[in-house]
């Protein structure tokens, strides 16, 4: 049952996951996006060094708008397939490769850690049967579930600011998550006590409780219903898209069959006749099996785990080690899965950003700059912090990076954006709520220092912000040919 609830759980991540990046992908790798994905394949592909191994993606050969819009329905239509529990693991054995298609091709806007989560989840989930108990690959799913908590809690113990072992991170991290929701303008207000309790409960929660995964059923319960409500309180202050929905559906494998027959049984007796049970696979006898199949039932999935867990030892190692001699040795070894993205480490908020720096777009007509407001990142400061997860908008979002790092250049998908305002603004209308200008006479972008207002402003002044001016980019001149 476990195997069958996972299977569901994951099928509704993928089917997120490509109905987000189906709203936005043109924008961000078609002919008239910000990354054009075309031309740079057609590059790549002069270079005999750099093979399909080296940049993993089906649109290596084509990469037309058409086919990225259809890739997107394709993996649509599979995931509603493994919803409806239709051959979920050939239908997970197609959106892997298809999901990382999509992540090789949109490059930063898909580099994000619960991408590469989504990935090895599929992959394990292809070796998860529905009909049958497999405690191996359960291993290799409560391997996963630890390292994304452990890991992250590494992270935050190697902190080069130490702000999560001297309490301060959480005094930060509300206000300066990407994309906050209006309740993370509450919890910024919580006195700092509690910020300090938070900061070390975190190392706590994620250095020292998972290893109670590995732990009797008492203990795996326990430490489900702690990454539960952790999780809870991530989904209610910040949007991170689909990773924390995505570890709730991981904390299922600290579960057992009869926990979720239990729980079933519950909403049934509350839900009557609207809790439909559900149907039982049916276990089927075969007299002959091939031999090679017995084989590789008894014998793949205790390699495959042996596996697994000895790579992501290595991930883990050349991560937080500082061992240049180990990374020259497993180079080699490193080489046969890095680029597919199978085996990942995590290492979420390692230390939390202290000041939120927040470029805005704006163009001239006349002598009037007008400010052009994205629908997610913070803009007006009277306008509360939205509610957008599980979707994620891939853009808003790596926006937040390149506030944090203006002074360092322009990366090329924000020269793209500044380049289409001029020259092309209906390719990237859908990023903004007001309508752009035609045809501007120069663009720049503005930055700014966010802070939350203080605790009373929602009650008199409605703002959730206060912004302070920072700097300006030059303007560029929009050529008159191209108006």
């Amino acid at each position: 049952m476990v195997a069958r609830v996972f299977h569901r759980l994951l099928a509704l991540l993928f089917l997120n996951a490509f109905l987000s990046l189906g709203a936005q992908v043109d924008v961000l790798i078609g002919s008239r996006g910000l990354l054009p994905i075309a031309p740079m394949l057609e590059a790549l592909r002069q270079r005999p060094e750099i093979g399909l191994f080296d940049f993993p993606t089906l649109f290596w050969w084509n990469a037309s708008d058409a086919l990225i819009q259809g890739g997107i329905w394709i993996g649509v239509l599979l995931a509603l397939v493994a919803l409806a529990g239709f051959g979920p693991r050939l239908c997970f054995l197609l959106l892997v490769p298809l999901y990382l298609s999509y992540s090789v091709a949109c490059r930063e806007f898909l580099s994000f850690q619960w991408d590469n989560l989504l990935l090895e989840c599929g992959f394990l989930a292809i070796f998860l049967p529905r009909d049958r108990p497999e405690r191996w690959i359960h291993l290799a799913f409560r391997v996963l579930l630890f390292k994304l908590y452990w890991e992250s809690g590494i992270a935050k113990w190697q902190s080069h600011l130490h702000d999560w072992q001297d309490g301060s991170a959480m005094t930060f991290y509300y206000e300066t998550a990407p994309l906050p929701t209006w309740l993370g303008w509450y919890a910024h207000h919580l006195p700092s006590w509690w910020h300090e309790l938070e900061s070390r409960a975190v190392l706590v929660l994620e250095l020292i409780i998972p290893l109670a995964i590995f732990g009797p059923r008492l203990a795996r319960l326990s430490t489900c219903l702690v990454f539960t409500g952790f999780q809870i309180l991530n989904l209610l202050t910040a949007n991170y898209g689909f990773f924390c929905y995505g570890a709730l559906a991981l904390h299922v494998f600290l579960l057992d069959d009869r926990d979720l027959t239990r729980l079933h049984d519950a909403l049934q007796n509350r839900l009557g006749r609207f809790w439909r049970k559900p149907s039982q696979p049916a276990h089927k006898k075969s007299l002959m099996r091939p031999r090679a199949l017995h084989i590789l039932t008894r014998f793949g999935p205790p390699l495959l785990c042996t596996l697994y867990i000895g790579s992501s030892s290595i991930e883990g190692y050349r991560r937080f080690v500082d061992a240049p001699r180990f990374r020259e040795a497993v180079a080699p070894v490193r080489r046969l899965y890095s680029s597919l993205r199978l085996v990942n480490t995590y290492h979420l908020f390692g230390h939390i950003t202290r000041v939120r720096i927040e470029p805005e777009f704006q163009t001239l007509q006349g002598e009037i700059w007008s400010p052009h407001h994205m629908h997610y990142k913070p803009g007006p400061i009277d306008r509360p912090p939205p509610f957008v997860a599980p979707h994620q908008p891939r853009v808003d979002f790596r926006l937040w990076f390149y506030g944090l790092g203006y002074r360092r250049g322009v990366p090329q998908y924000t020269r793209t954006l500044l380049d289409r305002l001029c020259h092309d603004p209906k390719a990237v209308q859908a990023l903004f709520i007001d309508e752009l200008p035609p045809s501007p006479e120069a663009v720049r972008i503005v930055f700014s220092r966010y802070q939350f207002s203080s605790p009373d402003a929602p009650q008199t002044s409605d703002a959730y912000w206060s912004r302070t001016f920072i700097t300006a980019t030059s303007p560029i001149r929009c050529k008159i040919e191209a108006r």
